[in-house]
């Protein structure tokens, strides 16, 4: 009896062995080794273990290292206020007691779904308080504030509070509501330059035209026959063989600072890791049914050869996105706007559709082989210029808008849910406040 339950467990340990041994080395799907449900911003790329655990055995400084992999070029554009050597000071080492702000999981412990607010957050809300509680001491205005509501309303940012300190409030301060002159950037420079002449590549582009008619009307006056990118500029491999479906390579190519956003924005980021692309159906945002198995890709959004940028900057999120916020924008006055432009009455750079705010265009500096090219491209991370959302103030808001309707609008989740159809119902009085403290 005894050698037959020995057999047992021998036979039930090899099974357990084999299938976890299966689940590493073969299966793509890695669930049953989750500890616990990932947090909103990181669900998507759950099953890529090796994102964030690169080591078994790194523990804080591998997980940290993993962390600024994908988030430090986003905490130094935002020029981050509680930086690591802040804490590495000697003379801020009582502070580490409190908070050991030397590492990301102190404040972000994935797996803990049942305590995580927003931002992926795993702290109690009251954090500021323990270090800065001499602020509602000192200053009259803060005396009366709760302890956990540091962070209402966009006041303050633990990474990032440059929208908010007291000198860009007072200069800032006053204003019409909504500018006399509201005039968005300029558009894309992938209408404006031509970035590889003409890469004609292992097909006859005169050919192309004649066997391909309908995808010649497409083209011409797009984008690209602008630049000079003809069909082999796309269809061409590196090994100069014809590409039926270019891919995110290709692209690449020539839109490299679009497609690092992308990889690293909600919808590239599973590309990133190596896993499938997104499909609407892997979040937990409401999309519309007829949707949700869409996969994830530059041409979901650019149709194959039109590259109509205002259909990529609102029809085709709209075709997904079936939340209220979005379900709002064609009746708002945003969507109105976009509107007018469509049927002439008014000039395009008046236009504001889904991208105008959270994919917004960008001056950057081109290094080429004799010359600096100033040209302007579309930020394809999402992450720069959604949560929190007062990152939009600088970058999106004060383009059209003042300071204090930028503050008070983001601020009001019922403004928010209908697109801005209205005014903010609440003021926050941060600009007052500066103004007073610099009267005194």
């Amino acid at each position: 009896m005894k050698k037959l339950l020995w057999l047992f467990w021998l036979l039930l340990t090899l099974i357990l062995a084999g299938y976890f041994i299966y689940k590493m080395a073969v299966d793509s799907d890695k669930s049953t080794f989750l500890i616990g449900e990932a947090s909103h911003g990181h669900y998507q790329i759950e099953m890529a273990c090796t994102a964030c655990h690169t080591d078994a055995f790194g523990g804080k400084d591998m997980l940290q290292d993993a962390c600024m992999n994908c988030h430090g070029p986003e905490l130094k554009e935002a020029h981050d206020t509680h930086p690591k050597k802040k804490f590495t000071d000697p003379r801020n080492a009582d502070r580490l007691e409190i908070l050991d702000a030397r590492y990301c999981i102190t404040c972000h412990t994935e797996h803990q779904q049942e305590q995580t607010h927003a931002m992926g957050l795993t702290l109690p809300e009251d954090y500021c308080f323990h270090c800065h509680r001499d602020i509602g001491e000192d200053r009259e205005s803060h005396r009366d504030l709760p302890f956990d509501s540091c962070a209402s309303a966009g006041c303050h940012n633990f990474h990032d509070n440059r929208a908010l300190y007291d000198r860009f409030l007072t200069d800032n301060a006053g204003g019409l509501w909504l500018k006399e002159i509201a005039r968005i950037a300029p558009a894309n420079a992938a209408e404006k330059i031509a970035l590889h002449g003409n890469p004609e590549g292992s097909v006859a582009f005169s050919e192309a035209l004649g066997q391909h008619p309908d995808v010649a009307a497409e083209w011409l006056g797009s984008s690209h026959e602008q630049a000079g990118i003809t069909c082999g500029g796309c269809h061409t491999g590196r090994d100069q063989q014809w590409l039926d479906k270019p891919t995110l390579d290709q692209c690449q190519g020539c839109h490299d600072d679009e497609a690092e956003g992308y990889l690293s924005g909600r919808h590239g980021m599973r590309l990133k890791q190596g896993l499938s692309p997104m499909t609407p159906m892997l979040s937990d945002l409401p999309f519309k049914e007829s949707t949700l198995k869409v996969q994830h890709g530059c041409n979901s959004c650019h149709k194959a050869h039109v590259f109509d940028t205002q259909q990529a900057g609102m029809e085709a999120c709209l075709d997904c996105h079936n939340d209220q916020h979005s379900l709002a924008f064609e009746k708002s006055p945003h969507g109105r706007l976009l509107s007018k432009v469509i049927s002439g009455e008014i000039s395009a750079d008046s236009a504001v559709n889904c991208a105008t705010c959270h994919m917004p265009r960008q001056l950057i500096k081109k290094n080429g082989t004799e010359v600096v090219t100033e040209i302007v491209s579309v930020e394809h991370n999402q992450n720069m210029n959604l949560r929190p959302n007062e990152k939009m103030i600088r970058s999106v808001c004060m383009q059209c808008h003042n300071l204090e309707f930028s503050i008070d609008a983001l601020a009001d989740p019922e403004l928010i849910k209908n697109n801005f159809s209205g005014r903010p119902a609440k003021h926050i009085p941060s600009i007052d406040w500066a103004l007073r403290r610099l009267e005194d």
